[in-house]
């Protein structure tokens, strides 16, 4: 892993790629539908595809809602929550947000809003039962963390972007199909062309800004989990806790629903994980007792991690980066931590 410097100029230059090619996709809608109309032309379609941003940026929250079956906690109705959370808010300098529960045994936790201050933290069931109280800290420090970098609004906004492209893309060629390009006169002929083109440029945009939305996303966990061991100056219970979601979530038989990007694990990417683990199950097994327990399977995933040819084609169409790889990179905040004997005089202080 990176430094935390490299990794923030990382994120500032993904940002830049996907905005310059949001700039593109703009451009290429004035130029080829409506050359003539010059700077109206690009006040117009920049105005409507602002729009749809703002749209999605608008209903986001209700589908989070709606596709997880989340059920807000009431004041006094679990106070270890409300304390860690009252706390760590404090500490990162965030309104405080609404916190929910999801009866899901699948240990998970995800934060998400239009704002931080309509933000909302929801903790699953399963998370509450399989992780010790340290554990949960370090989970709920990630997701404030998420709330102290406004990930809820970067990632809500820039997700945007790639969907944008593909609907036009779709658009463009079904109109070339069906409207455009059929014969009869020059002008349709032409018509039919712009039509294509835009929808072949349109598609080019779409697949180059949703690799760099994945990106940007990996980079905003491995920026959360930075954080997380920061603030409680305690990496390895993130390592742990870690380890436990990806096998909890690796054992879940539900399909991953759309919002997952939201979550602090991935459970398609906690499957292909576990499975690789599981191939190697008698190098890892230290003990000889059959089964992996926690200590063996942070170790397990240290160790695969240091392994650059696993899954790079996976995790270039993932929104998480492999647990291997963030457990790697808390073990190194940790090594830091032991050597300079305090977190206050390193990088990571001004996360």
């Amino acid at each position: 892993m990176a430094s935390l410097g490299s990794l923030k100029r990382g994120m500032t230059l993904t940002l830049m790629m996907i905005m310059a090619f949001f700039f593109a996709l703009i451009m290429v809608l004035v130029t080829i539908l409506i050359p003539e109309s010059g700077t109206f032309g690009f006040i117009l379609v920049g105005f409507l595809t602002v729009l749809f941003i703002l749209f999605q940026w608008l209903i986001g929250p209700a589908i989070v809602k709606w596709s997880t079956k989340l059920k807000y906690l009431k004041p006094g109705e679990n106070l270890f929550l409300e304390q860690l959370v009252n706390e760590l808010s404090q500490h990162a300098g965030v309104p405080l947000p609404k916190l929910a529960i999801v009866e899901d045994p699948t240990p998970n936790a995800f934060v998400f809003g239009r704002s931080l201050r309509s933000s909302t933290l929801a903790v699953h069931t399963g998370l509450l039962r399989q992780l010790n109280n340290d554990e949960v800290k370090a989970v709920l420090a990630h997701e404030i963390g998420h709330l102290k970098h406004k990930d809820v609004i970067i990632m809500t906004i820039v997700s945007a972007i790639p969907i944008l492209a593909y609907m036009i893309a779709r658009t463009f060629m079904y109109g070339s199909i069906f409207g455009g390009g059929r014969r009869g006169g020059g002008s349709r002929n032409d018509s039919g062309l712009a039509m294509i083109a835009v929808a072949i440029i349109s598609f080019v945009i779409y697949f180059v800004t949703q690799l760099l939305v994945l990106r940007l996303s990996r980079m905003r966990e491995f920026y959360a989990d930075s954080y997380s061991a920061t603030v409680t100056e305690n990496p390895h219970s993130l390592s742990s806790a870690l380890a436990k979601i990806t096998y909890g979530l690796s054992l879940s038989k539900k399909e991953p629903n759309g919002v997952r990007a939201f979550y602090i694990g991935d459970p398609s990417s906690a499957k292909r994980e576990i499975s690789a683990i599981m191939e190697n199950k008698s190098k890892y097994d230290l003990d000889g007792d059959g089964v992996i327990d926690e200590n063996e399977l942070t170790i397990a995933m240290e160790e695969e991690a240091k392994k650059t040819s696993w899954g790079r084609v996976n995790e270039l169409f993932s929104t998480h980066p492999p647990t291997f790889k963030r457990i790697l990179n808390l073990k190194q905040i940790e090594e830091e931590i032991k050597t300079t004997g305090s977190i206050s005089g390193n990088i990571y202080k001004n996360i």
